[in-house]
C-alpha cells in the first residue's frame, strides 16, 4: 500500500508513526524540529489520514506497508519511531526485519495484549453517529460528539480527522468501519521468537498506564537493549502533553 506522508529536512532518515485515531499532522511540530538534523518522514498509516483504506487492518499489514515505504524511498537503516498503535507497528517491524532499523523508539505502548478499552469504542460510536447529510459545520460536529467524548482535548484530537470533502460536505478521514471491525486486532500483543538487539528506547508518560512494571520481562525478552524514560506530567499523548520533554528525549537518543 502506498502511504501518504509528509517529509522534512535531510540527513539520516527517521520515520515517525502516529497512533490510533491519529494522522501525520499530529507529529508535524516534532518532525520539523528534528528535521534540523534528520530527514524525517511522517506517514499516515492505512485507514488513517490521507492513506488508502482497506478492510485488512492489523500489525502485520501495517509492518508490510512500512517495508514498502522504506523500499519506495530507498531509506538506508532508518530510525523507527512509533506512538501507541504506531509503536506496535514499529515493534512488529523491528522484530520481522531486525537488520533494517538503526534504532527503535516506542512511545507509551508495550508489546503486551491489552484488554479492550471502552473509551476507544465510545470514540468510534460517536464518530459513526455523525450524519454528514445534516451536519454542515465543525461546531455542529463538536456538539454532537460532546456527550460521548466529554474531554475537550480528546474531542479536538478526534476532530483533526474531519475534512471538507466538497464545498458543502464534511467527512471523516478515518475509515471507521475497518477500524471498528478490526479493533480486537489493535489490542493484540506483539509476538515473536526473534529479538531486536539494537538500541531501543521506550518512553512512558508518567500519568499513563500503557507501560507497566510487569511488562518489562516481555519487553526485555524481545528488545534486550531497551531502556526506559518516564516523562513527568504526561499522559498517553506524550507529544502533546509534554512536547519539550519528548523532543529532548528523542533528540538525545537520536544523536
Amino acid at each position: 500500500m502506498k502511504l501518504f506522508y509528509r517529509h522534512f529536512g535531510s540527513g539520516k532518515p527517521v520515520i515517525i508513526m502516529h497512533g490510533l485515531f491519529g494522522l501525520s499532522d499530529n507529529w508535524v511540530t516534532h518532525a520539523k524540529r528534528l528535521s534540523e538534523h534528520f530527514s524525517v518522514f511522517v506517514p499516515d498509516l492505512r485507514n488513517h489520514g490521507q492513506s488508502p483504506h482497506s478492510s485488512v487492518f492489523n500489525y502485520q499489514a501495517m509492518a508490510d506497508d512500512l517495508m514498502e515505504f522504506i523500499d519506495d524511498h530507498d531509506l538506508d537503516h532508518p530510525v523507527i519511531v512509533g506512538h501507541s498503535m504506531g509503536g506496535k507497528v514499529a515493534m512488529e517491524f523491528a522484530l520481522e526485519y531486525p537488520l533494517i532499523p538503526e534504532k527503535l523508539v516506542v512511545i507509551d505502548i508495550s508489546p503486551v495484549k491489552y484488554p479492550e478499552r471502552n473509551a476507544h469504542f465510545d470514540i468510534l460510536n460517536a464518530m459513526r453517529l455523525v450524519d454528514f447529510d445534516v451536519i454542515h459545520s465543525r461546531n455542529d460536529v463538536s456538539e454532537l460528539l460532546k456527550p460521548r467524548i466529554p474531554d475537550e482535548s480528546t474531542r479536538l484530537f478526534v476532530m483533526k480527522n474531519l475534512y471538507r470533502k466538497t464545498k458543502d460536505r464534511f467527512a471523516w478521514r478515518l475509515e471507521l468501519n475497518a477500524v471498528y471491525d478490526n479493533m480486537d486486532r489493535i489490542f493484540e500483543g506483539v509476538e515473536s521468537e526473534d529479538t531486536f538487539n539494537k538500541s531501543t528506547l521506550f518512553i512512558k508518560g508518567a500519568l499513563s498506564n500503557y507501560i507497566l512494571d510487569e511488562h518489562w520481562p516481555l519487553i526485555l525478552k524481545l528488545f534486550p537493549s531497551a531502556r526506559l524514560i518516564t516523562i513527568p506530567g504526561a499522559g498517553h499523548w506524550v507529544h502533546s502533553d509534554a512536547p519539550e520533554e519528548l523532543y529532548t528525549a528523542l533528540s538525545d537518543f537520536l544523536t
